[in-house]
């Protein structure tokens, strides 16, 4: 009888997470064997050692628990679709420091003032808690015919509207997709200082909108604040980070540096300044 409850309740781990544990090639010999946890194939994702046990989310919050289930798009070096990854295998840092990389965007959303929305990452966030960031940063989804379109960077749009909605609370009404301008794309890669086991390793798409009237009612799960900045309370801003008064994300740090003042002193004229799609800055 122990034996058995053990076997339960391992199998309902693995159920629990499918999206993780079907991208290791066992999901279906453990569920196909009658209860028996017989597992015919090794797990091919590097951190397979341990997978049975759920130790790398000691701590965190669960709402931010179930969206590592999530089914990110893992990319090649040229960000081309190799698979979909759960959100928690492309976010472990096991994983990142053997190449695994995902796709990942960054909203930048300016007010008719010229201003731009920053938000305050929520505390329960898994990465990178209570830093300071641009508008909306977040991943395209595995979803054929909508988040993975290509052309035009129709899926990262998709994307960007559906994050809008999920973290700031816009309402979908309030934005189409051809609002986005796609700019340009980065890679780099950064470890969670807070809980260095997780971390980042991404080629994001940069979007801007300029856009009134967007109301916010902002999910406190994911935004702990937020605020409109001219480009004199950004450079501020990097400043109280440099003094240790804040905490900033390095994709933002990167992107607002090496490429956002052109951007912001042309809002109105963004068509010139947009790269191609195969134009890939490292960092």
């Amino acid at each position: 009888m122990f034996i058995n409850n053990i076997k339960q309740f391992n199998l309902n781990i693995i159920k629990n997470h499918q999206p993780f544990f079907s991208s290791c090639k066992i999901i279906n010999s453990c569920i196909n064997s009658n209860n028996n946890l017989i597992f015919k194939r090794k797990m091919t994702t590097s951190s397979s050692s341990n997978e049975e046990n759920i130790t790398e989310f000691k701590g965190h919050n669960e709402i931010q628990i179930q969206l590592m289930k999530e089914e990110c798009i893992v990319v090649d070096n040229d960000d081309k679709p190799i698979r979909p990854g759960s959100k928690k295998e492309t976010h472990l840092m096991v994983n990142i420091n053997n190449g695994l990389l995902h796709r990942a965007f960054s909203i930048f959303l300016f007010n008719g003032e010229g201003k731009l929305l920053l938000q305050q990452r929520a505390l329960e966030k898994i990465t990178f808690p209570g830093y300071w960031t641009n508008t909306v940063c977040s991943h395209p989804l595995w979803i054929v015919g909508s988040e993975l379109k290509e052309e035009n960077a129709e899926g990262v749009r998709i994307a960007a509207k559906r994050k809008l909605n999920h973290e700031l609370g816009v309402p979908l009404d309030q934005v189409n997709i051809d609002d986005f301008t796609f700019m340009t794309k980065i890679h780099y890669k950064s470890e969670s200082k807070e809980d260095p086991q997780w971390g980042e390793h991404e080629i994001d798409h940069i979007l801007i909108m300029q856009k009134d009237g967007i109301t916010i009612n902002a999910e406190p799960n994911e935004v702990m604040d937020y605020k409109y900045v001219s480009q004199e309370e950004l450079d501020q801003l990097f400043k109280d980070e440099d003094e240790g008064k804040v905490k900033v994300t390095p994709w933002f740090r990167l992107i607002a540096l090496n490429h956002l003042k052109p951007w912001w002193n042309n809002l109105n004229n963004l068509k010139p300044l947009v790269e191609p799609t195969n134009t890939i800055h490292r960092y």
